[in-house]
């Protein structure tokens, strides 16, 4: 098969289901539509993996053009995707994991009026996607950049009565579009400044530059602005948690294989310029640890359990970007690989939950259901030991991977990842007892209704435990598969720098101590929710509780929406309130005058009309000599 072909049809199929759903859900039954939409993203992973088997681990990039696309002056944009050892991955992840989520939504949404439409918006997401990991160029990525921003808003808010949610899909809209906009402006420089935008050529032309270019340092802050949108970074970082509005599936494509993602793919795909230019590293460490600590410690006192997720989710997106700050790019992406079978897991085993409980999302009226709901529990309990960090599931290779290098780069930051890992062993091993363990804490209809999810439900779960147990296999200390298979991604960054990619100079006594670090002070934060959970069998406060000033801050998020409430969204409502008022008030006087002077006028020159034979020779006489006057005698 022709590698143009077979690269076409990897995004053809979901772009076709999401046509065929799309166009037909009111007519299509449930079963076809869930079975249509989902064989078209594994007959993307069977090519996925086809062309991964096919590709050999030293092979240069191959670059597929389907065709011309723009040409203006000396610029060519070409619409080609590029396959090497990055794209794969990230194919991968994204058809493997995406695919397992589309089989359990024909479970989760089998009651709901808008299954077919769903599973349409599904596939479109995976398509867009696709495009983003696929281009070949930073065009062809901004066009899935954006298609995955459109999705994200079609899904969350896709049960669409309910206005909370349309705010909160209003809301992950506008922010990823401010992020957008330093992204776009970081093409426009790229462009400026190479002349053109494809991936081999910018690369190649920016290995002759010096490192602390101010031109690079200002493209790449650009970019990771696209990023922190994306990626849920602060300051742009609390459209994420509010995405829970969207149906748990949705929850579990944006948190795990697909949207968010998206940042830590771009920095790692632009690696030869973000390694040029380390001032933009250390920025980027900054707000990268400051997000893990911040979202963590919300996580601390969540009680609904998909906004544990939620945080968790930003809080390990900021562990990615730490590592990418050290130049550890095939550990951030290790941990892009692994959160995405442990975080698709959770986010699917809380659905699992949702449903047993009767849409019911508060752990504080859950508890004991570890009998109701063996596989969920057992699953979930596998997801949780993985992003904990606890060895040997694979969160633990990938954390511990991270915050090695880390460790060499900066001490402090090492210090506050690893506070930061404690906190997320507590927050997880919470959810997880206060939802399994104990005395079930809700009504009797809903302890009636507690049943195990069917296969469609139960199958993903299984799977995705599995990989998350075994995934860290991928890449064992001592130089692991992944760190091979994708070293040809960094020849040029090692070009350009070659300390940075230097081998290690840490004993392996003292890289032996680190683990322990890591795995012991998750294993603390364990005991220590053990205890409270468990042993003591505490239960979180209702809202209406009085909590101590720290608490009550922790509680309500730091009071970061009510902030931007106050600084940013009324001041701006209020200014467009007033543009509003004043346009208004100028176009209605101007319509309104000329309305007024029309009026009186006709009024006068009604008069004119007197029905006089006489008057009416007159005034035509009249009328000849001044035509003739300015014609022949008057010079203007």
């Amino acid at each position: 098969m022709k590698i143009e072909l077979l690269c076409a049809l990897i995004p053809l199929f979901p772009l076709l289901g999401f046509l065929i759903n799309g166009l037909g859900f009111r007519q299509i039954p449930k079963g076809v539509a869930g079975v249509l939409a989902t064989a078209t993203v594994l007959a993307s992973f069977l090519l996925s993996t086809y062309l991964f088997s096919s590709f050999s681990g030293d092979t240069q990039p191959i670059v597929a053009t389907l065709f011309d696309w723009i040409s203006v002056g000396d610029l060519h944009i070409n619409f080609s995707f590029q396959i090497d050892q990055l794209s794969l991955l990230m194919l991968l992840v994204v058809t493997g994991v995406g695919s397992l989520i589309h089989l359990y939504s024909i479970g989760y949404m089998s009651h709901d009026e808008g299954f077919g439409k769903f599973m349409a918006f599904l596939n479109l997401f995976i398509f867009f996607m696709l495009l983003l990991v696929m281009g070949s160029n930073y065009v062809i990525m901004f066009i899935g950049w954006e298609g995955v921003g459109l999705c994200s808003y079609l899904l969350i808010g896709f049960w669409n009565k309910n206005i909370s949610y349309n705010n909160a899909a209003r809301k992950a809209f506008v922010m990823n579009r401010i992020g957008d906009l330093g992204f776009l402006l970081g093409i426009f420089m790229l462009i400026n400044t190479f002349g053109t935008v494809e991936y081999i050529d910018i690369f190649k032309q920016a290995t002759s530059l010096e490192i602390g270019d101010s031109t690079v340092l200002v493209i790449t802050l650009l970019l990771f602005v696209g990023a922190m949108g994306k990626s849920a970074q602060i300051p742009l970082y609390t459209w994420l948690p509010d995405a829970m509005a969207g149906p748990t599936p949705v929850s579990a494509l944006i948190h795990a294989a697909t949207m968010v993602t998206a940042g830590i793919y771009m920095v790692v795909r632009s690696n030869v310029l973000y390694t040029l230019s380390p001032l933009t590293l250390e920025i980027v460490g900054g707000i990268a640890i400051a997000t893990a600590l911040l979202a963590a410690s919300i996580g601390l006192l969540q009680n609904d359990i998909k906004k544990v997720l939620a945080y968790s989710t930003v809080s390990q997106l900021g562990y990615m970007f730490l590592g990418l700050s050290a130049t550890a790019y095939t550990a951030g992406m290790f941990h892009v690989i692994t959160h995405a079978f442990f975080k698709a897991l959770l986010f699917l085993g809380a659905g699992s939950v949702i449903h047993a409980m009767s849409d019911e999302q508060d752990i504080r009226k859950m508890g004991g259901l570890r009998k109701a709901l063996p596989i969920t529990f057992v699953t979930f309990l596998i997801g949780t030991i993985a992003i904990s960090g606890l060895p040997p599931f694979a969160g633990f290779f990938s954390k511990d991977e991270i915050l090695a290098h880390v460790f060499e780069h900066n001490k402090l930051l090492w210090a506050l990842g690893v506070l930061g890992s404690s906190l997320t062993s507590f927050y997880m091993f919470r959810l997880l007892f206060l939802t399994f363990f104990g005395e079930f804490r809700g009504t009797e209809e809903q302890r009636h209704h507690l049943h195990e999810s069917p296969l469609s439900m139960t199958l993903p779960l299984m799977v995705l435990a599995v990989l998350s147990a075994i995934g860290g296999g991928l890449n064992l200390p001592g130089g692991g598969w992944l760190s091979q298979f994708m070293a040809p991604i960094f020849e040029g960054s090692r070009l350009v720098n070659p300390e940075a990619f230097a081998e290690s100079t840490a004993e392996h006594s003292t890289e032996y101590i680190l683990m322990a670090v890591s795995a012991g002070v998750a294993l603390l934060a364990l005991v220590i929710a053990y205890v409270m959970y468990i042993s003591r069998q505490a239960v979180p406060a209702p809202d209406s509780t009085d909590r101590s000033l720290p608490e009550q801050v922790v509680y309500n998020k730091y009071y970061v929406d009510e902030l931007y409430e106050s600084i940013i969204i009324r001041p701006i409502r209020g200014l467009g309130d007033t543009l509003y008022s004043f346009g208004e008030g100028l176009v209605d006087g101007i319509v309104t005058g000329v309305a007024w002077l029309v009026q009186k006028g006709s009024a006068q020159l009604r008069l004119l009309q007197s029905g006089s034979i006489g008057f009416y020779v007159l005034a035509m006489v009249v009328s000849i000599v001044a035509i003739f006057a300015l014609r022949f005698f008057i010079r203007l």
